[in-house]
């Protein structure tokens, strides 16, 4: 029985970090929906972002302050503004650009556009020489091909739609609203391409910052106080309806309380904890699980429109992201073994603290 035991244990710490990634496209897939229904009934976009990440940060201010209290690093002026920026790009530039675009897309369109972050941000890091491709290693190709076909996809999604794919019947869940249709599909892609180039840059940033502030809660803390003050900024320039801010006990309460508590605060903790163990590339791979839910949720339950060129360009984009992955599988086994005798002793030192941050998920 003990060594059973220890067997599913040892199991289970393998593969935590895939078992927490796939149930954090779940959550995303719920909130596709929920954001969608509530922006269908009113709410502005940018005061729910501005509400969402107060409520975050409110949420997880105290776990922050009392479970990492031991192995928080000092804030220095230099820490700050990196947070800024982070928050900024995390935030106040990816989220509201993101959700403005639902007003012109669909939630099928969003959900398989996500995919492409992880092309972009191998991209960004050639640009940046972060990421070395080797033309004489089939891994090296196979990083470039996977690159282009994704964008292939990408551009297949934004400018060819296609024809409607049949409905099966009445669909079983009818989201009321105020009536907008997504009338400009151009806008609403551009919207979401922009949003897509943002987050990875966030995601780069990421694990940059987590090497100087390896605290997952009180960097998800404060970049959801930071980057829920910078939203604030921004809507009172661009809404000057004060109604706008008054939300009632309804569908615009919950999708706040829904993205601030398990979106903005749960699932970005957990993302945070996965990009320091497995690297930011691991975290977007499970991109494409939110895209297969997203669709079968919008079809078949909610009879949302399906287009041939969503279902021509999710595939497209899907088969090019795993090509990259496979490019990229071997130089996570380098990089650690190249990185291992070096950061040997820092680990030591460090791995009492980590322990208890790491076993919070």
């Amino acid at each position: 029985m003990a060594k059973n035991g220890a067997y599913f244990v040892g199991i289970y710490r393998k593969f935590k970090p895939h078992l927490l990634m796939f149930s954090t496209q779940i959550f995303y897939t719920l909130l596709y929906f929920i954001t969608e229904a509530s922006f269908n009934h009113g709410m502005n976009p940018h005061v729910y972002i501005t509400y969402r990440h107060i409520v975050a940060g409110v949420v997880m201010l105290p776990f922050a302050y009392f479970l990492e209290r031991k192995i928080r690093p000092k804030l220095t002026l230099a820490l700050l503004a990196e947070i800024f920026i982070l928050s900024l790009l995390g935030v106040g530039l990816t989220l509201n650009t993101y959700f403005a675009s639902l007003r012109y897309t669909s939630p099928t369109f969003l959900a398989s556009m996500v995919n492409t972050i992880a092309s972009l941000t191998f991209v960004i890091a050639v640009v940046l020489r972060l990421e070395v491709v080797d033309l004489r290693n089939p891994r090296g190709i196979a990083k470039i091909l996977g690159t282009l076909i994704s964008l292939a996809g990408v551009m297949t999604m934004t400018l060819y739609k296609g024809p409607i794919v049949k409905s099966l019947g009445q669909p079983l869940i009818q989201i009321q609203g105020n009536g907008v249709t997504h009338e400009n599909w151009l806008k609403g892609s551009l919207l979401t391409v922009s949003s897509c180039i943002t987050w990875s840059i966030w995601y780069i940033m990421q694990a940059l910052t987590l090497k100087r502030y390896p605290a997952q809660l009180s960097l998800t803390t404060w970049m959801c106080f930071v980057g829920g003050a910078q939203s604030a900024f921004f809507t009172v320039i661009v809404q000057h309806n004060r109604a706008a801010w008054t939300i009632g006990f309804d569908i615009d309460f919950w999708s706040v309380i829904y993205g601030g508590v398990i979106c903005s605060g749960l699932v970005i903790f957990i993302q945070l904890w996965c990009t320091e163990e497995k690297g930011p590339v691991f975290v977007t791979m499970f991109n494409p699980v939110s895209t297969i839910l997203v669709a079968v949720l919008a079809y078949f339950v909610m009879g949302e429109k399906l287009y041939t060129g969503s279902i021509l360009g999710a595939i497209i984009v899907i088969i090019g992201l795993y090509m990259l992955l496979w490019g990229k599988d071997e130089d996570g086994g380098v990089q650690t073994k190249l990185e291992e005798p070096k950061d040997n002793k820092a680990n030591n030192n460090v791995s009492a603290g980590k322990d208890v941050a790491h076993d919070v998920p």
